[in-house]
């Protein structure tokens, strides 16, 4: 696929990869079936007993389908609670901005494109305008095959339903009339705004291999997981088998062993590790258990999951032994951040040739650097960077930065639009500070939302090492000890933060 440059950083790294913008539409239940011309070559249902992985001896019985025809992805771009405020204050998580020029959802869509997974489902529904627009137009061309789309499924009400949608299981269960409009065989579920790198096929060969109803991918690497609540947590046996699913949390504490550690346990026949809330499921068990067994099912985790595990089901546990990050807090967010301009990149690598990322491609013109002093920094498309220091930083699209000015072990989201300032036309309201930051304005371990107002001598620096602080009617909060300049919040001269 052709290199275009949608990234420019200063430690050379290659760009990734821009999606062509095609027209693309969004589904309004109701309205009738899809426009996709397909032949289904697989039949509606399997027989459990003689599944197998194309990279086995051919089985005369039965052959599976290529991974594009028989795994169709469900990605949940919000949640109703977000660890990431005020960045999701007007936004989804997975719409967040990160690394200057992709969204955290990218990661995700990616990794099924680079997969060979065509067929993807998004559902959304929390301050889902920015990510629905996202997704709608990046997504319907490059890396798809004639038969690929990536449809976005807004939550809806209908006759039947008159709520929204009331959790996963729940968002599922009512978008199943969409989901099943192609034969596939599994489903594979997905978080939108997780940061990671994962051949999905190594997931789908041992789920078959192993003839699992349900398919579980967990952190088997170094994490800190253990301090953030609300992560599930699998008790599997040496056999990787998932024998019990608990969730860490403030009303529901979980064993000792795991509150310690969530590292394989040598010493015993159990281990405890993390869910990355990746679920491979059969198509005929995902709706056997949300229409049959557990109807009223909200949460797909707390609820399915363990619900098939006391129906006696073959729930398996893929360990996943990468990079990656939930994005449990402001500071995970930012240390995210902070590692894809590290010269030995322990994090995600957003410059894999081999595993490209892609996004939707803005069209434009090259970041003009005016007698700046830049260092270990990415450097978004478009900016206007005048004589000012920009070190160990993320610096987003359409950033302009005055005179004067230091940035350091930060990340600016940029600014949507261009403001023009001559006087004679603006493409928005002119106030008294323009979007961007002003001349001698020192900015250092802080994260500065989208089309943010930073006026001239302004000391964005945290000068009282406060730990967490809500300064929020003022335009800014601290979360562990870095400040979070809210989107479009306007910083006037000389202040001082």
């Amino acid at each position: 696929m052709p290199q275009t440059s949608l990234m420019m950083t200063l430690q050379f790294c290659s760009s990734g990869t821009p999606v062509n913008i095609q027209a693309k539409h969004f589904i309004i239940p109701g309205l009738g079936r899809y426009d996709h011309k397909y032949s289904p070559k697989l039949p509606s249902k399997f027989p459990k007993a003689s599944i197998f992985n194309s990279h086995q001896i051919p089985n005369p019985i039965l052959h599976h389908p290529p991974v594009n025809q028989s795994v169709a992805a469900i990605v949940f771009g919000d949640g109703s609670e977000s660890r990431l405020y005020p960045l999701t204050k007007r936004r989804s998580e997975g719409a967040i901005p990160i690394a200057s020029n992709y969204r955290l959802i990218d990661a995700v869509v990616s990794n099924c494109i680079n997969s060979n997974i065509n067929k993807i489902y998004a559902l959304t529904q929390f301050n889902s305008t920015s990510l629905n627009s996202h997704l709608s137009r990046a997504y319907s061309g490059a890396g798809l095959g004639k038969e690929g789309f990536v449809e976005v499924i807004a939550a809806y009400q209908s006759p039947e339903d008159q709520g929204w949608f009331q959790g996963t299981a729940d968002a599922i269960r009512r978008c199943l009339w969409v989901l099943e409009e192609y034969p596939v065989a599994e489903f594979l579920v997905l978080p939108g705004h997780h940061l990671y790198k994962m051949d999905f096929q190594k997931v789908i060969e041992s789920h078959r291999n192993r003839k699992s109803d349900i398919t579980i991918v967990a952190s088997n690497g170094i994490t800190k997981r253990d301090q953030d609540p609300g992560v599930g947590v699998l008790k599997i046996n040496t056999e990787n088998q998932v024998m019990q699913y608990s969730l860490k949390s403030n009303k529901e504490p979980v064993n000792s062993a795991v509150a310690e550690t969530f590292t394989r346990c040598s010493d015993s026949s159990y281990s405890y590790i993390p869910s990355m809330g990746i679920y491979l499921i059969n198509r005929a068990t995902m709706v056997n258990l949300l229409n049959n067994h557990f109807p009223k099912a909200m949460d797909f985790g707390t609820e399915v999951i363990r619900g098939a595990l006391s129906l006696g089901m073959k729930v398996e546990a893929y360990l996943f032994e990468g990079y990656w990050e939930d994005m449990g807090s402001i500071e995970a967010f930012y240390q995210a951040n902070m590692e894809c301009i590290k010269k030995l990149n322990t994090g995600y690598n957003f410059c894999d040739r081999d595993s490209p990322v892609y996004t939707l491609p803005r069209n434009l013109p090259p970041t003009i650097v005016n007698d700046a002093m830049i260092t270990d920094s990415v450097i978004g498309d478009g900016c206007i960077l005048n004589r000012c220091k920009i070190k160990s930083s993320v610096v987003g699209m359409r950033t302009k930065i005055g005179d004067g000015a230091i940035i350091e072990d930060s990340v600016i989201m940029g600014s949507d639009v261009y403001q023009i300032e001559d006087g004679r036309e603006s493409s928005i309201k002119s106030t008294s500070v323009p979007i961007g930051i002003g001349e001698n304005t020192e900015i250092r371990k802080a994260i500065v939302d989208k089309n943010a107002r930073i006026g001239k001598n302004v000391k964005i620096i945290n000068k009282d090492n406060v730990e967490e602080g809500d300064r929020e009617a003022n335009g800014y909060i601290i979360s562990g000890r870095i400040m979070v300049v809210l989107r479009s919040a306007e910083i006037p001269d000389n202040s001082i933060l």
